[in-house]
């Protein structure tokens, strides 16, 4: 092991970080995503730091393969956008940059820092250790070169990997003030990892557990997706609800009076889950229409009723957005939960009744590149991107998007319709 020095403000060397080698910290290339790799070498070949970060090293250290790899750089998002064609930068008041495969999206992320960095628009940005020190929780804040499998680790992590604990970088309850969403992520990383919760992270959730009411609904239903999809829901479920944080997440599903049942739901959804990555398939988009029947279905109540497939399918899908509320997941997987359920029933399901998703437009389509290289490295800011896919030949003859009138069908009377009620939790006489 060495270490990384930096000079003090007299001239003076002072460590800041110990540098792991690949025979020190046992990371196992075969683990890697071969363009992680190449988004990487493409950074340093231009003169910036490059890292994978996250998530994908603490997994990298357990021996396990991360789904998704975060890079982080001093590179600037507008200098990323130079070097990379697939490029796309997002957001506003931090900005970050994906890097669009055919398969997946790289994240890469600018070097952050509280107050000394460097601005750009309104965003502020700093070097690598300044960055470290603003990550959540110590084995989440490992920097890790994989071209030339050096780790860096300036928050004491590795101690942390061989204590097995997740302690918070940031002090507390301050951090969890700041994001309360980082309360839901360290009973997550505590369930994910095996590693138990230090007693100052027990104390400053329980402290700082109201903090969750203020979160967006949007941020809120992007961490509960992934701990649907992470293959260990029932348990995270269930210690969100021992530390009281399951209430501001799904309410409904809080007071149930049977969350055993709840719980019994997700573990069958879990196991799909993780036969799902021991063969490396992803989860496709329709898992996510059955992620929201395992977590809903146990406080549903289906009784048969007079409505037609239509009625049935409209009332069912309010009912799941009422059940899920105050999550805002895409329309498009509750129409695939309501069909699920409806399915199960054995009842009649209305035809057409699934919206198609809106396409994305991705830098990986054939014809992308061709665009832009065309036009240089990618489009500039202000200039329209009227395609990013191959277009296809235009025919002859009357346009197909003409407005006509579509003929509505009377819908048939069903018989074997049903009818949702939520279950309501017991309550104390």
């Amino acid at each position: 092991m060495l270490k990384r020095y930096k000079k003090d403000h007299d001239g003076s060397n002072v460590p800041v970080a110990d540098i792991y080698f690949a025979k020190e910290h046992g990371i196992d290339s075969r683990n890697i995503d071969l363009d992680a790799v190449w988004a990487v070498r493409k950074l340093k070949q231009s003169g910036a730091e490059a890292y994978v970060v996250g998530g994908a090293v603490r997994d990298l250290l357990l021996g396990r393969k991360p789904k998704d790899f975060d890079i982080s750089t001093s590179a600037s998002p507008r200098q990323v956008q130079k070097i990379f064609w697939n490029a796309r930068i997002i957001g506003k008041r931090f900005k970050l940059v994906h890097l669009v495969f055919k398969d997946k999206i790289l994240e890469v992320s600018t070097f952050r820092s509280g107050e000394d960095g460097i601005e750009e628009g309104s965003s502020i940005y700093g070097n690598v250790e300044q960055d470290a020190k603003r990550r959540d929780f110590t084995i989440n804040s490992l920097y890790y070169d994989p071209t030339d499998g050096q780790l860096l680790d300036f928050n004491n992590a590795m101690a942390d990997f061989k204590k097995k604990r997740v302690r918070s970088i940031l002090p507390l309850p301050a951090s969890f003030s700041e994001d309360p969403v980082r309360m839901i992520r360290a009973v997550k990383y505590s369930v994910t990892t095996g590693f138990p919760l230090q007693f100052d992270v027990k104390r400053a959730i329980k402290k700082s557990a109201n903090e969750l009411a203020r979160v967006s609904s949007s941020r809120l239903t992007e961490e509960v997706s992934k701990i649907l999809s992470s293959g260990d829901s029932a348990k995270i479920i269930a210690e969100l609800h021992r530390y009281k944080l399951l209430v501001y997440l799904l309410p409904c599903v809080s007071v149930f009076s049977r969350l055993h049942e709840v719980y019994a739901s997700l573990q069958v959804l879990d196991e799909q889950i993780r036969v799902l990555k021991e063969t490396d398939e992803a989860v496709d988009e329709g898992m996510k229409g059955q992620m929201l029947v395992a977590l809903v279905k146990p406080i549903m109540s289906v009784s048969p009723t007079e409505l037609t497939p239509e009625e049935s399918f409209k009332e069912i899908f309010g009912q799941v957005k009422t059940l899920i509320s105050p999550l805002t997941p895409p329309n498009y997987d509750v129409e695939h939960a309501a069909v699920i359920i409806l399915e199960e029933a054995g009842t009649a399901v209305p035809k057409n009744c699934l919206r198609a998703r809106r396409p994305v437009r991705q830098p990986g389509k054939p014809g992308f590149r061709a665009k832009q290289q065309k036009h240089g490295e990618t489009p500039r800011k202000g200039k329209k991107v009227t395609a990013t896919v191959a277009a296809a030949p235009v025919k002859s003859g009357p346009s197909s998007t003409s407005n006509k009138k579509r003929r509505r069908r009377k819908p048939k009377a069903a018989t074997n319709a049903i009818h949702v009620k939520p279950e309501l939790p017991a309550t104390d006489d």
